[in-house]
């Protein structure tokens, strides 16, 4: 382990971690609550929101970019290509001093690894990869771009430069590890070692009553199962349509929906022309209310296309961990995540599009509510002696 100071994070979704948290804030502010000087790049909300400023604690300078979300595939991957040029013209307007020990960066984007090549060259700092995508080939199980096409070509020899240039890499889970060694095997086994997801325990004192937020969003004397998080093409939210259709026939059963994406209107959609009267959707909610709609669900769902040929690992389950809430899962077979609920005994899982296998687990859930307690009070303790912040501070630090 190499004595670190001075880290640069590049980031691309990040947040005002005064107004909202998410992963990679969490992860920044551990290392600034451990005395390290950091500074996060990132995306600007607007092209007046730019510079350098202090959030919450935190040195983050904000740079104007193309539009990075809610776009089509084609302006995703222009801005996402601009990005490493607009981040390493900013870090030259800014006058920012190059002296970092350690560069972090996560994937997605692949792109940045441009500017993190420059900066370990022009500071000699480690380069430490935070593996949570595997891109090109996602987009390739999606049916997005074309194996051996142009443009998996071109952002496949971007994939491989990264993983070069990396002095370390962190992924997600064991299947992600045995991933990238089978598919990529010039790349040095040693870098790669796991780094689990890790998120804050929630503090639900002062959020009010339970039952007021079940009346708010008309789901008293109902069974919630909630789904909080992105709605797109990974998650292929059509498997859990197919599971409310299902279970129509249990009337204090509901489906809770919470998120937008890609896929929402056509969600939405399928909900109206389905006339899914056991389905709520929300698109956007307050903070406060989806953390005490968590509290008032009874379980938590996870949902991952089985067109997957790569392993991914939600994160969105660290949210029902923290909340003691047992989960149920559809999802592909390259991911080890069902592995990991049953170690844990923290939940059920079913492969994706398995309708009937998924209901039947879900059933178990619904009708035991010691068996519910008893998955949710396993996920909370493994979340808080294995996923949080400092874990990851930890084995970050230990590995550089």
């Amino acid at each position: 382990m190499v004595k670190v100071k001075k880290i640069i994070f590049l980031a691309l979704g990040f947040p005002n971690a005064e107004e909202n948290t998410i992963i990679w804030t969490d992860l920044v502010h551990e290392f600034h609550l451990q005395g390290h000087d950091i500074l996060v790049v990132a995306p600007a909300s607007n092209k007046t929101d730019t510079g350098l400023r202090l959030e919450a604690g935190v040195k983050v300078l904000r740079v104007a970019t193309y539009k990075l979300f809610d776009v089509g595939p084609v302006l995703k991957g222009l801005a996402n290509i601009m990005l490493p040029y607009q981040y390493k013209n900013a870090l030259k307007i800014n006058n920012i001093k190059l002296d970092f020990d350690l560069i972090l960066i996560p994937t997605p984007p692949i792109t940045l690894g441009k500017t993190a090549n420059w900066l370990k060259r022009k500071t000699k700092a480690k380069l430490y990869l935070i593996l949570r995508d595997i891109f090109p080939q996602n987009a390739v199980d999606l049916k997005m771009i074309s194996q051996g096409g142009l443009i998996h070509r071109y952002f496949r020899k971007k994939e491989l430069k990264l993983y070069r240039i990396s002095d370390k890499i962190g992924c997600m889970s064991q299947a992600n590890i045995d991933y990238i060694k089978t598919h990529n095997p010039k790349i040095e086994a040693a870098k790669l070692h796991l780094l689990p997801n890790w998120e804050n325990l929630p503090k639900f004192e002062d959020l009010g009553n339970i039952d007021d937020i079940k009346a708010k969003y008309g789901l008293t004397n109902k069974f919630v199962v909630i789904f909080g998080g992105n709605i797109g093409r990974p998650q292929k939210m059509e498997n859990i349509i197919e599971l409310a259709k299902n279970c129509t026939e249990i009337k204090d059963l509901v489906f809770l929906i919470i998120g937008k994406g890609t896929e929402f209107k056509k969600l939405k959609d399928n909900v109206t022309s389905l006339k899914l009267f056991n389905v709520v959707l929300e698109k956007k909610i307050p903070k406060k209310d989806y953390y005490n709609l968590l509290r008032a669900a009874d379980v938590g769902l996870i949902s991952l296309s089985e067109e997957f040929t790569i392993p991914n690992f939600p994160s969105k389950v660290l949210s029902y961990f923290g909340s003691k809430k047992p989960v149920l899962a559809s999802i592909d077979l390259q991911t080890d995540f069902g592995q990991m609920l049953e170690e844990t005994n923290s939940g059920f899982w079913a492969e994706a599009g398995n309708i009937p296998l998924l209901k039947e687990k879900l059933m178990l859930l619904y009708k035991d509510g010691d068996l519910r307690s008893k998955l949710g009070a396993n996920g909370y303790k493994y979340m808080a002696e294995n996923l949080l912040p400092e874990h990851a501070y930890n084995i970050i630090c230990k590995n550089v």
